[in-house]
């Protein structure tokens, strides 16, 4: 296929290596999450969804509620968080890798940059996990770019 740059079996491995990283870390923080504002989460439902990020625009000057506040951070720190998009990544790093299809290093570099710097913000985090995941990414595309039959056609 032209344009489609193909993998090592050395460079696939490190992809799925960096894929399991990304989920472990997206599923990992929702699992926290939900065990540690279980009761949170638990309210959207008997509240209904909407309750998750209450919309109050202006209460005759009433500031939001405790609750509310409570609500919109376990909103912000779970599903409307990078947990999600973290884990679709990493799905869908592991189905290139599968397919032998490499995943470019500017990716890596991103994830990489992206990790490194939410780990110097906030430490202890286990953001810096993230950081070796986009150095295997990066590792991975200079593996297969290193083969001469990889090239685009």
């Amino acid at each position: 296929m032209p344009g489609r740059t193909e993998t090592t079996h050395a460079g696939k491995r490190l992809v799925r290596w960096a894929s399991g990283i990304l989920i472990g870390l997206g599923a990992g923080h929702l699992s926290l999450l939900a065990f540690a504002a279980w009761e949170d989460i638990a309210g959207w439902a008997d509240r209904g969804i909407w309750a998750a990020v209450p919309l109050t625009l202006a209460d005759g000057g009433a500031g939001p509620t405790v609750e509310s506040l409570e609500s919109r951070l376990t909103f912000w720190a779970g599903p409307g968080s990078f947990a999600v998009p973290l884990v679709l990544l990493g799905c869908l790093m592991w189905h290139l890798a599968g397919r032998g299809v490499a995943v470019p290093a500017g990716i890596g570099w991103g994830i990489a940059a992206w990790c490194a710097l939410g780990g110097v913000l906030l430490v202890p985090s286990p953001y810096f996990a993230g950081t070796a995941a986009g150095v295997l990414v990066v590792l991975a595309a200079r593996r297969g770019a290193a083969r001469p039959e990889a090239a685009p056609r």
